[in-house]
């Protein structure tokens, strides 16, 4: 491999290790400030009951393995704008600059400041000034995804900007902000995040419950998890549907690599399966839904899909963009069944069966299939652009020989696989201890009885 690609690979492999844990703390920081708020709400009522301070102490514990590994990764991959994208900052550093440095003043700060209050002020402050503390480090999670997701936007549909002497100049800091994409991108990320984090909760509840804990704090968290799951993944089926249109408006030729779509046509079949033949232009072992794809970027069976053709040498990879893209779509249909049917169970008989049980286990860390799928989609889809229309993949990259790069990516790869086989290993140690018994006397909840009491 040229020194090109294996730099790709090698920023691939940073930011996929990276997203995985923002991917939880998002909206696992608003989970645990639901948690916190009901835990408030219950005092004035059940003044000895601590069922959902309980599932808080359990999941803050979580949330601060994970903010930890998403600081550090984001750091390691930091370092890849100067070792081997150097003429990336040369070119676009008057935009990306200042936006990771607000990401950093507004909200990692912000973060960092009231973490310590949230993780070790139970007891300690006011409870108010703890409570407050929660709010502020989910307030903080989210301000980071916005920043980050501004600067991912424009990179995607560049706004407010002159380019002089072949460097990018801000002109209108609103309209590289708000650029066209980054409403939509910014919703479906945090959809995107409630869901991992909502499997999450319910995946590992669901552990927990099928190793004979019976806890009321754990019921409550199941529900949690479950419920919100339920209740986000047709959201999420909208946004993106809406962020597919806007795709279509701005990066057509993303979207023709993404239904594996090579001649601009009507009626335009919706392929659920077809081997994409990049070097005859055409596919292969083609399954389709006549008219599918019309019906659903045109919203009429005899709309106009833009064909790959179109653009031949401007358009990104075929075969990643159209597996992916059926990745994060099957996978998020699964968890539209497998969410109402947990939701349903809960409802109606207060349980789940144990093939939904296994099912709930086995989907812990889904959302992570689907983040990654989607960032894939999103990302391979500018190429052979770093920066859409401005600055090209292969002009940004640094002189670094590709040998080095293959053995720092090497490295990479293997520290990234035994901290992630770690993480999974910690989350399910503490998982164990918990359905055991492992618990604060302090936090055990009052009462141990049915789903309903766990209400």
């Amino acid at each position: 491999m040229d020194a090109v690609i294996l730099a790709r690979l090698q920023f691939a492999a940073n930011i996929s290790f990276h997203i995985l844990f923002p991917s939880i703390t998002i909206a696992l920081a608003w989970v645990l400030l639901y948690f916190k708020l009901r835990h408030d709400g219950l005092q004035e009522t059940k003044p000895g009951d601590m069922r959902w301070m309980a599932a808080y102490r359990f999941w803050v514990k979580v949330f601060a393995l994970s903010f930890a590994m998403g600081v550090v990764s984001g750091i390691t991959m930091s370092f890849q704008f100067g070792t081997n994208w150097p003429g990336y900052m040369q070119t676009v550093g008057n935009v990306a600059g200042p936006l990771l440095a607000y990401e950093v003043l507004t909200a990692f700060f912000l973060e960092a400041v009231f973490l310590g209050i949230m993780l070790f002020g139970f007891k300690r402050v006011p409870n108010w000034v703890h409570t407050t503390a929660t709010f502020l480090v989910a307030f903080g999670t989210t301000l980071s995804a916005f920043w980050i997701l501004a600067l991912n936007s424009w990179m995607q549909t560049p706004a407010g900007h002159t380019i002089r002497d072949g460097i990018v100049h801000a002109e209108d800091w609103v309209a590289i902000i708000f650029n066209p994409s980054f409403p939509y991108r910014l919703v479906h990320m945090l959809l995107a995040s409630g869901l991992t984090a909502a499997f999450l909760v319910a995946g590992v509840s669901a552990l927990r419950w099928y190793w004979g804990d019976r806890a009321a704090d754990l019921k409550a968290a199941l529900k949690t998890g479950i419920y919100l799951a339920a209740i986000l993944i047709p959201l999420q089926i909208l946004a993106g549907d809406m962020h597919g249109l806007n795709t279509l408006e701005y990066q057509p030729q993303k979207v023709a690599a993404m239904e594996g779509n090579w001649q601009t046509q009507s009626r335009t079949p919706l392929l659920l399966f077809a081997w994409p033949d990049e070097a005859q232009r055409e596919n292969r072992f083609e399954i389709g839904i006549p008219s599918g794809a019309s019906l659903i970027l045109r919203h009429s069976p005899d709309g106009v899909v833009p064909g790959l053709n179109d653009y031949a040498g401007n358009h990104p990879p075929v075969a990643p963009l159209f597996f992916a893209f059926r990745i994060m779509v099957g996978l998020g249909l699964l968890m539209l069944v497998v969410a109402w049917a947990g939701s349903f169970y809960l409802w109606r008989r207060g349980e789940l069966p144990l093939l939904l049980q296994r099912t709930f286990i086995g989907m812990t860390f889904s959302g992570w299939v689907a983040v990654l799928s989607g960032w894939y989609v999103t990302e391979i889809g500018r190429q052979p652009y770093l920066v859409t229309g401005i600055l090209r993949t292969e002009d940004a990259v640094s002189p670094v020989p590709a040998p080095m790069i293959g053995l720092s990516l090497s490295l990479y790869l293997i520290v990234y696989a035994f901290l992630i086989v770690a993480y999974m290993g910690v989350i399910t140690r503490l998982a164990w201890k918990a359905a055991k018994g492992d618990k604060p006397q302090a936090d055990k909840p009052a009462e141990a009885g049915t789903f309903a009491a766990a209400e």
